[in-house]
């Protein structure tokens, strides 16, 4: 398959302001600031897709569900939606997320949490033994007071809640840690002043009261708070989601860097017994780094096209883009098995590069729809001026770096919406 000078042109287009959603900032609306994550989904833009490609009552699904940002507008919407992601923090975010707690119920245990809490006496809690990296990350005092939380929590029978009181802890652990603070990089800040960890559990406690509490009286104003949503952990290639089952797919997959998504939520993974080794978690993610392919061919002409370019440069760099476009390859071939017929695929995806070789993730995305069968109705271009993602890369060596780096290179500044429809 060769790729027509038309097909590129598609992406050769003006940036569309209506989709950019430059005055709106927040993505703290609803239960969407529960929890921090990287690279997060404008709810805007979500809700505009939602709008503009499907109708009530249709199912929605997400195959990178994330933080569940495609899952809790579906649900606003009145659209049954169903997602996947392949890590068990995102699971968790999601979980809490998409679920509406009545207010009275939810502030009762909390007042029975607040009680645990003022009968804790140090010294008589000690942490129990867990990965050794939790000591590299915590120190005794606030490791011991993150422990008692969580063995407070655990035992809380009502899923709901657990959930819901899980996602408050995970969401701390940074704060009260010696995680450097502004960065999406696992590295230490040896001045960092760290967060006593119940005064932080308190405070984000209460910023999701609210939040559940406009969450659940939009649901209930929209009658849609029995509306079907669920998440499951599994992965993206092979998500087990009915056959010819969605109307839409509304998703962003990871880059080709994505392994950075297994270092972030090292900290909930440890403490929440979801990771042992941070080395094979790793390895579950499309687009590592830590992958042992040694390959160095895709299907994908433009993926190829890409690959070839790296080979010159860094074989091991092309193996793993090789790897990447592969593994996204099947994605395509199961988010094809999985819509119905008629149905849409609308896939927000940014380019960056490698090695200073220009990674075209969106054109290489595009064209495997199109070998499935899909035809491609539209590509948006947009900014992206407020996107939770790192910015900044080494130009020599691809890391995430900061504003004073003499290598400094911005990257994902725009992004595309590719909208491919199935045949019917």
């Amino acid at each position: 398959m060769r790729t027509s000078q038309a097909f590129l042109q598609k992406f050769d287009t003006e940036v569309n302001k209506d989709w950019s959603f430059a005055e709106s900032r927040s993505v703290e609306h609803l239960t969407h600031g529960y929890h921090r994550y990287p690279a997060k989904f404008v709810p805007q833009l979500v809700k505009k897709l939602i709008e503009t490609y499907t109708q009530k009552g249709d199912k929605i699904v997400d195959v990178f569900a994330g933080c569940g940002t495609t899952l809790v507008e579906s649900k606003v919407h009145g659209r049954t939606s169903e997602g996947v992601d392949i890590n068990p923090v995102a699971e968790l975010i999601t979980r809490a997320k998409i679920t509406a707690i009545e207010p009275k119920k939810l502030q009762k245990r909390y007042e029975r949490i607040q009680s645990a809490i003022q009968g804790y006496e140090p010294f008589r809690v000690a942490a129990p033994e867990k990965h050794p990296r939790i000591d590299y990350w915590f120190r005794e005092e606030e490791k011991d007071k993150i422990a008692f939380l969580y063995h407070i929590i655990l035992p809380i029978r009502d899923e709901h809640l657990r959930d819901f009181f899980l996602c408050a802890l995970s969401n701390i652990l940074k704060n009260c840690s010696r995680w450097l603070q502004s960065s999406t990089k696992p590295q230490i800040d040896p001045i960092k002043v760290i967060r006593e960890p119940f005064a932080a559990f308190e405070f984000q406690v209460k910023r999701m009261l609210k939040k559940n509490g406009q969450f659940y009286e939009e649901l209930s104003n929209n009658k849609a708070l029995n509306v079907k949503c669920k998440i499951r952990l599994a992965d993206a290639r092979r998500t087990k989601i009915r056959a010819n089952s969605a109307n839409a797919i509304i998703t962003s997959p990871p880059y080709v860097t994505s392994y950075e998504y297994a270092d972030i939520h090292q900290l909930t993974g440890y403490w929440f017994d979801y990771i042992a080794d941070i080395t094979s978690f790793r390895k579950d993610f499309i687009g590592t780094f830590y992958s042992n392919n040694k390959e160095t061919e895709t299907i994908v002409p433009i993926a190829q096209e890409i690959v070839q370019r790296l080979i010159a440069i860094d074989k091991k760099s092309a193996g793993e883009v090789a790897n990447y476009f592969n593994d996204m390859f099947a994605v395509a071939t199961e988010m094809r098995r999985i819509l119905k017929p008629g149905g849409v695929v609308c896939m927000v995806v940014g380019n960056t590069t490698m090695k200073g070789v220009k990674i075209t993730s969106a054109e290489a995305f595009a064209q495997m729809l199109s070998m499935q069968g899909l035809k491609i109705e539209n590509v948006i271009k947009r900014e992206i001026p407020f996107k939770l993602i790192p910015t900044i890369r080494d130009k020599k060596t691809g890391k995430f770096t900061t504003l004073d780096s003499k290598n400094k290179k911005l990257v994902y500044p725009e992004e595309f919406i590719i909208v491919a429809r199935k045949k019917v």
